[in-house]
């Protein structure tokens, strides 16, 4: 039996330190290379079941399965993008109503902030004016990081379907690999990893698709019987912002009340799309999510939402859709290594999600459960008896000091 030399706490947590750093370097100086790879494994998993289905139902060779996955790939992607140009070139019909009514909200905000801050239209067109001039003189600048960041996506759109294509072609290559790597004992947990893995982030993509779709038509039914405009557009861009967790809402949001106001001088529809936008989010966070998403990832909230920052940090919109499955990949790895189990638990989600009340399922936020009973709530918590008898002991007191 091997043994596994321990090292101080202090030195385990600083070589644990190192090379969270050294990976988080590695990430952010190549992120070019290293988020496209990624991204390309994540749509691999996503189409395996695809090739497995031509490979064993309609006897397709490899090659020709793997090919005509990705061209399946590219042309759903090739859909939806000529889907949201249709929309989009719908709304540059009404370019001059639109402008009309951007310009008639710029005044009325102009009269707000005379009204409240005494500021003249001449002082504030001033302040806008002496702002631009400012801007004017990176322009340049700015132009230059815009040509070279299409062209940087450009080319990542290129290579995303290669990789994909190049890991569905060699899976059993790499799977060959990752057993050459460890022991002969090992191997039936190396093939419990892989497949969880592969659950995890089909199940997890899956869901998301689900739920993307789901918010699309109710966002633009809910636009529509509101009455903005260009409602089947802001519902498809809701429904995509929306597959990055937490902050991709807000931004749509913003989107909605912006397009909604450059189609109607009404302000009152912005109260209408700030309710669709919460009804929305009220049935996704209660509904959709537990059903399509937190049942096939158990990943707290608090590991998502650092997680999404990190991945913004690291890789930018990329980044943020990637962390929730790399952080469900590290989930199942560290859960089934024996010294790492604690970081899993820690990346987990046991909470109990709701409780019953009336007959009324409601959420239920508690530790007092049995699987997170771990013997400090009977220690640091008085029971009942104890709780009479401390009573009981300080009314004697009372009485005491009293005579």
């Amino acid at each position: 039996m091997s043994k596994t030399a321990k090292y101080p706490f202090v030195i385990s947590l600083a070589a644990i330190l190192l090379c969270l750093i050294g990976i988080f370097i590695i990430l952010y100086f190549g992120q070019d290379i290293i988020f496209p790879i990624l991204l390309s494994l994540l749509f691999a998993i996503i189409l395996r079941p695809v090739v497995s289905f031509l490979i064993r139902r309609l006897r397709f060779p490899h090659f020709i399965a793997v090919i005509f996955a990705i061209v399946l790939f590219v042309l759903i992607f090739l859909g939806l993008f000529y889907f949201i140009s249709l929309q989009v070139s719908d709304m540059a019909y009404d370019w001059e109503k639109i402008k009309s009514n951007f310009y008639y909200h710029i005044e009325h905000f102009q009269q707000i902030i005379r009204d409240n801050f005494h500021l003249s239209k001449r002082e504030q067109k001033e302040i806008i004016n002496n702002a631009t001039n400012n801007s004017l003189i990176s322009g340049n600048e700015i132009v230059g990081n815009t040509i070279n960041s299409f062209s940087n996506i450009l080319l990542k759109l290129t290579l995303i379907p290669i990789y994909t294509f190049l890991f569905l072609l060699y899976q059993n290559h790499f799977v060959t690999f990752f057993c050459k790597l460890v022991k002969p004992e090992s191997l039936k947990k190396l093939h419990e990893v892989l497949f969880q893995i592969k659950i995890a982030v089909q199940s997890y993509v899956v869901g998301l698709l689900f739920e993307m779709v789901a918010v699309s038509i109710l966002t633009t039914i809910g636009l529509y019987l509101i009455g903005v405009e260009y409602f089947i557009l802001l519902g498809i861009i809701t429904g995509i912002l929306n597959l990055v967790p937490y902050i991709g809402i807000l931004f749509a949001g913003a989107l909605s009340i912006v397009v909604s106001l450059s189609g109607s001088t009404d302000l009152s529809i912005v109260l209408g799309v700030i309710v669709v936008n919460l009804i929305v989010q009220l049935i996704d966070n209660n509904i959709l999510v537990p059903l399509f998403v937190n049942s096939k990832v158990q990943i707290n909230a608090f590991v998502s939402i650092v997680g999404i920052i990190v991945g913004n940090v690291l890789g930018g919109i990329t980044g943020m859709f990637l962390a929730i499955p790399i952080i469900a990949i590290i989930k199942v790895i560290f859960d089934r290594l024996d010294y790492l189990e604690p970081w899993g638990y820690l990346l987990g989600d046991d909470l109990p999600k709701t409780y019953e009340w009336h007959k009324i399922k409601l959420p239920h936020y508690n530790y007092n459960n049995k699987n997170t009973s771990n013997g400090f709530d009977n220690e640091f918590t008085p029971s009942i008896s104890e709780e009479v008898s401390f009573e009981k002991e300080g009314n004697s007191s009372n009485d005491v000091a009293k005579k």
